[in-house]
């Protein structure tokens, strides 16, 4: 499914005004940070994690932030003569104390949002400075804003007035002297008054309660209800965006010419896939869900959380994010792997520990998303679909992995390369792992010294064997993504095995490799009628049409999970549309869909099935408008 998610902390507060929790991504685009204010909340983000990643948090402090608008060290903002907030900051973090870290770094971005604020009002004969240093001061205390109207809403919605009020006093200087508006100093300082009576009150009290977690809550909530709970948030600078160019997809059903309605389990299997709510939190609250990181069963090479991804396209998995009780206390981001081809490619997880891809799957649900333990069908469903994710088809090689008509020299030459056996390799070749005829794997694991032994002595290093299909568009390799290139991994086998090959061998098999991993139509082309919202309509009204079979059935669990998301990833991807003039039609039958969740779940199967007929005839009515 094409699911987009420029920034979820935002998306989060989009989707708490309208009271639901998201079932898919969408596009909301993220304005670029003060670094102070970005800094703060990663540094807490990061603190809150087991173990605590001390040089990253150091990392967010003294480099300068990929989600701040300008490109200085938060560092820098905070070394003032007047207070010594850099060196209170410095020492925390050397310390590796938590809560020192959250008093220290809240008292400090508190003050700097008065400090701003202060010297707005000395600029107030200048509107333009006035106003520029009010913005800043409004961009420091987006650090604690989220939290405030979430959990403090009454307040929360007065300092929302009060910043308005704020803004607005500081007057303009025009355009080319006319037009000038004078400041309001006394509006200015009545507004001013109230939002520092709450930063002081709030996040500078004479002494903070100690905190488990370092959600920077008011300390006047605190106080009263304890830490309360929040919803899931993530730091600045994180991306579940889908991959741009978005992957394409051919399952094998639709490659023989079958619709994918037709075969119910495989297309409820897609709808699990792209569903947050077989997972558990903070996953489902985020919109988390399988195709997040397997955009249309291929890779994510843009999703990234900072402490949780080494890199883009790669995450932890088994930290304590996303569930502590299978936190194994290991920093290890891995690379998400393509879903191609799936059912040839056993054994599974980079290290082969799964035979079963149904193991596997449930392993991910339960243990690495805390997920609900889902039922045999559920899993039988996901499982059937992955199995019919395809590979791609490459005219450049043919059946037995063989270059086809037209291949260069150098690609031939790779070719004879590849399959040559080498004695550094104990006679093996490239080829006895990555075996052409058989999708270029040979489903099992090796040691080929690619990774590191956790301890003296251990036999730990074994990864199961990768498909070259494909890799072309998969870029960065091995693992850990720790290769940038396919040159890159060849020189490194030429390197680990002193293979000895000269300049042109190694570019000779990184162009027959390169051949290898191409793909006709690698991603989804879309235009003014096929649009990102046109997949996604055709294929959550796909999703729909298994209510059919739950319905004959009376599977109201299966139906009403159906329901839940496909209405609200209906309503919510609308905000894509390019037909906007349709958008109020979309919402019309995600609410039919909503009233038959609310039938269902009630065991009214007439009132659901009336709805359903509804809902059909509605789609077809509309369909010619959903672009």
């Amino acid at each position: 499914m094409v699911s987009r998610l420029r920034n979820s902390s935002f998306a989060l507060i989009t989707l708490a005004v309208v009271g639901v929790t998201s079932a898919a991504a969408h596009i909301v685009t993220e304005e670029p940070w003060h670094p102070a204010s970005a800094a703060y909340r990663s540094m807490l983000f990061m603190a809150d994690l087991e173990p605590v990643p001390w040089e990253l948090v150091r990392e967010a402090y003294e480099e300068p932030h990929l989600a701040a608008e300008i490109t200085r060290p938060a560092r820098e903002f905070f070394q003032t003569e007047a207070v010594k907030l850099d060196q209170a900051i410095s020492e925390a973090i050397n310390a590796e104390d938590r809560q020192q870290l959250y008093e220290v770094t809240t008292r400090a971005l508190s003050h700097l949002t008065r400090s701003a604020l202060d010297e707005a009002a000395e600029l107030l004969d200048q509107p333009g400075k006035a106003y520029q240093k009010a913005l800043e001061a409004q961009g420091l205390y987006r650090g604690f804003a989220s939290f405030v109207e979430e959990t403090d809403p009454e307040s929360g919605r007065a300092l929302g007035l009060a910043w308005l009020d704020l803004m607005n006093a500081v007057g303009s200087s025009g355009i080319s002297g006319a037009h000038v508006i004078a400041a309001n100093a006394q509006a200015f300082d009545d507004a001013r008054q109230k939002i520092e009576s709450y930063l002081i009150e709030n996040f500078e009290p004479e002494q903070f309660l100690p905190r488990q977690t370092l959600t920077p809550l008011p300390e006047g909530v605190v106080a009263a209800q304890g830490e309360v709970k929040v919803m899931a948030w993530l730091p600045p600078g994180s991306d579940l965006n889908d991959q741009d160019p978005f992957p394409e997809q051919i399952l094998n059903t639709e490659g023989m010419g079958i619709d994918e309605a037709d075969v119910p389990l495989i297309t409820y299997g897609d709808m699990l896939f792209d569903s947050p709510f077989i997972l558990g939190e903070p996953a489902r609250s985020l919109g988390i869900n399988c195709s997040t990181c397997h955009n249309n069963g291929d890779v994510n090479r843009d999703f990234f959380i900072p402490g949780i991804s080494h890199q883009p396209g790669a995450m932890d998995v088994r930290g304590s994010f996303f569930n502590p009780m299978f936190n194994d206390h290991r920093r290890k981001s891995l690379d998400f792997p393509s879903l191609r081809g799936v059912r040839y490619t056993a054994p599974y997880g980079n290290d082969g520990r799964f035979s079963s891809l149904a193991e596997f799957t449930r392993n991910v649900i339960v243990n690495e998303f805390a997920g609900p333990e889902p039922t045999k069908f559920q899993l039988d469903a996901l499982v059937a679909y992955m199995l019919e994710i395809d590979f791609l088809p490459n005219s450049r090689i043919d059946e037995a992995g063989k270059l086809t008509e037209g291949a260069s020299d150098s690609e031939l030459r790779g070719e004879a390369l590849f399959r040559k056996p080498f004695p550094q390799m104990d006679d093996k070749s490239c080829a006895s792992c990555h075996i052409p005829s058989a999708a270029f794997v040979d489903r099992q694991i090796h040691n080929i010294g690619s990774g590191s032994e956790t301890y003296d002595g251990a036999m730990d290093r074994f990864y199961a064997t990768p498909t070259l299909l494909g890799i072309s568009h998969t870029a960065p390799y091995f693992h850990d993504g720790s290769l940038p290139t396919i040159e890159s991994v060849v020189s490194w086998f030429d390197t680990r095995y002193e293979l000895e090959l000269d300049p042109q061998e190694i570019a000779d098999l990184t162009a027959y490799v390169t051949v290898v991993g191409e793909i006709d139509e690698p991603y989804e082309e879309f235009d003014d009628k096929n649009t990102e919202f046109r997949v996604e309509w055709e294929e959550l009204t796909a999703f729909a049409t298994t209510y059919d079979a739950f319905s004959r059935n009376r599977d109201a669990e299966n139906a009403s999970l159906m329901l839940k998301t496909v209405g609200w990833d209906l309503a919510l991807d609308a905000s894509g549309m390019m037909n906007m003039a349709a958008k109020p039609k979309v919402y019309e039958l995600a609410g039919i869909l909503g009233d038959m969740r609310a039938a269902v779940d009630a065991d009214d199967w007439e009132t659901a099935d009336a709805l359903w007929e509804t809902f059909q005839e509605k789609q077809d009515k509309y369909d010619a408008e959903m672009y």
